[in-house]
C-alpha cells in the first residue's frame, strides 16, 4: 500500500460538495464555494478563506452556491486513503470554482497555506478528468499540502453543472495528484519539475495511444533523462500506473463529456459554461 503523505488539514476537502443533484437540469450555477465544517464554524477561519476568495476571484460571495463538508462525510472515504478518521474540529480546506471566467482552465493556489500541490498539478489532474475551463481557487485557513483538494474541486464542478463525474474518472485524477505529491516527497525534485514531467508523458501517451505499462515506464524514463530529473524507480512505476489509469478511463470520460454537452446545449441564453469541457488533455 502506498505510504500516505496526507495530513489532517488536507483531507478536509476530499468530500466537499458530495450532496449533488444529478441529472440534466439545463441550469448552470456559475460560482460554487466549498467549506470544511471547522472553517465554516469558526468565524476567523471562514473570514480568512473568504478574504482570499474575495481578493483573488472578485465575485459576490453572498450569491455563490455554498456547500459544507462534515467530518463524517470525510471519514466515509478517508479510510481508503490513509486509514485515519477525523473529528469535526479537523475539517478545514476550501475551494471556489468560478465558471464565469471560462476562457480557459486556470487555478489560483494560496501558496501561503497550500505547501505541496501547485496550480500546474491541479491543472494537469483536472484536464485528466476532462475539465478544461473555469477558474479554480484553493486555500485553507491553516497550512495544508493540498493533495486532497482535487476531489472537492471536482465536486464543485458537479454542483455547478448538476452532472456527476464518473467515480473512475475522479479516482484516476486524484491518484495522479497523490502520486505527484509522493514523488515530490520521495525524490529530490520540485513540484514544478514533476508537473512538467507528467504533462510531457501524458501528451506522448495520448498522441501515441499508449496503454502498455512498461511502454509508459520507458516514456517516463526517457523524459527524466532529457529533462535531467532524478526520481526513484518506485516513483517511475507509480507515475506510470497513474498515467495508465487515466488512459484506461477514456471511455468514461467521453461519456461524461457527452452528458455535459447535453446540459450545455440545453442551457437557454447563457454562455456561462461555453467550452467548459473540451477534452482529456486540453
Amino acid at each position: 500500500m502506498r505510504k500516505s503523505t496526507i495530513g489532517i488539514v488536507i483531507l478536509s476537502i476530499i468530500l466537499v460538495g458530495m450532496i449533488i443533484p444529478i441529472g440534466f437540469s439545463g441550469q448552470i450555477d456559475p460560482v460554487v464555494i466549498t467549506y470544511g465544517e471547522t472553517t465554516n464554524a469558526n468565524a476567523d477561519y471562514k473570514n480568512t478563506v473568504d478574504a482570499f476568495f474575495k481578493n483573488q476571484a472578485n465575485v459576490d460571495l453572498a450569491s455563490a452556491n455554498t456547500k459544507i463538508i462534515s467530518a463524517s462525510e470525510v471519514n466515509k472515504i478517508s479510510s481508503s486513503i490513509t486509514g485515519k478518521t477525523y473529528g469535526s474540529n479537523q475539517i478545514f480546506s476550501s475551494a471556489l470554482v468560478d465558471l464565469n471566467d471560462n476562457a480557459k482552465l486556470q487555478v489560483s493556489v494560496d501558496k501561503s497555506k497550500i505547501t505541496t500541490i501547485t496550480g500546474d498539478m491541479y491543472l494537469s489532474a483536472l484536464k485528466s478528468a476532462g475539465i478544461t475551463s473555469g477558474h479554480v481557487y484553493v486555500t485553507s485557513p491553516v497550512t495544508a499540502t493540498g493533495e486532497s483538494a482535487l476531489a472537492g474541486i471536482m465536486n464543485s464542478y458537479e454542483v455547478a453543472t448538476s452532472v456527476e463525474i464518473p467515480d473512475t474518472v475522479k479516482e484516476a485524477a486524484n491518484n495522479e495528484i497523490y502520486t505527484q505529491a509522493e514523488v515530490v516527497e520521495n525524490s529530490n525534485v520540485t513540484s514544478e519539475e514533476v508537473s512538467k514531467l507528467v504533462d510531457d508523458v501524458k501528451e506522448t501517451v495520448k498522441e501515441e495511444n499508449i496503454t502498455d505499462h512498461q511502454t509508459i515506464v520507458n516514456v517516463i524514463n526517457n523524459y527524466t533523462i532529457v529533462n535531467n530529473i532524478n526520481i526513484t524507480n518506485s516513483d517511475v512505476e507509480n507515475l506510470a500506473t497513474a498515467i495508465e489509469q487515466v488512459q484506461n478511463v477514456q471511455g468514461d470520460i467521453n461519456n461524461y463529456e457527452s452528458q455535459i454537452s447535453d446540459v450545455l446545449n440545453n442551457t437557454n441564453g447563457t454562455d456561462t459554461s461555453k467550452g467548459l469541457f473540451d477534452g482529456l488533455f486540453g
